[in-house]
C-alpha cells in the first residue's frame, strides 16, 4: 500500500516514459548495427541529450513539484534526439519520450481518485454510486 501511496503522489508513468525512452537511445548508440549513426563532436550529442532524458525522468519521479520544467526540457531533448542520437533511439526512445513528458506536464496533484467502471442498469441510466460520491 505505501509504494501506491507515492505511485499516486507523483507523475509516475510519465517519468518512467521519459527514462525509458532516455535509456533506449542510450542503448541504441551502442548497437553493433552498420547503420547507427554518430552527428556532432565524436557523437557527444548522441551521448549527452539522452543523457538529459534520463536525467529528467528520474527528476520527474523524485522531485514531483518541478514536473513543468523537467517535463518540457525532457520534451526538447527527446525531439533534439531525432538529429543526434540515431533518429531518436530510432523513433522509438523519441516517441517514450515526448508521451512520458506530455504525461508529466498534464499530471495534477491532489485530484481525487477516479472510479474505474460506472455501473449502468437496465435501463442505461447510471446506477447509484454505493460510496456516495
Amino acid at each position: 500500500m505505501a509504494w501506491r501511496g507515492w505511485r499516486g503522489r507523483r507523475p509516475f508513468w510519465g517519468g518512467v516514459l521519459v527514462l525509458f525512452g532516455g535509456a533506449e537511445i542510450l542503448f541504441t548508440q551502442r548497437a553493433p548495427l552498420p547503420i547507427v549513426l554518430h552527428i556532432g563532436i565524436q557523437g557527444l550529442a548522441g551521448y549527452l541529450v539522452p543523457a538529459v532524458m534520463v536525467l529528467c525522468g528520474l527528476l520527474i519521479l523524485f522531485n514531483p513539484a518541478q514536473r513543468l520544467f523537467y517535463s518540457i526540457l525532457a520534451v526538447l531533448a527527446s525531439l533534439g534526439s531525432w538529429l543526434t542520437s540515431n533518429l531518436g533511439g530510432f523513433l522509438l526512445g523519441m516517441l517514450f519520450g515526448v508521451i512520458g513528458s506530455c504525461l508529466a506536464f498534464g499530471w495534477l496533484p491532489d485530484q481525487p481518485p477516479r472510479r474505474r467502471w460506472l455501473r449502468r442498469d437496465r435501463t442505461g441510466r447510471k446506477a447509484a454510486d454505493p460510496a456516495g460520491v
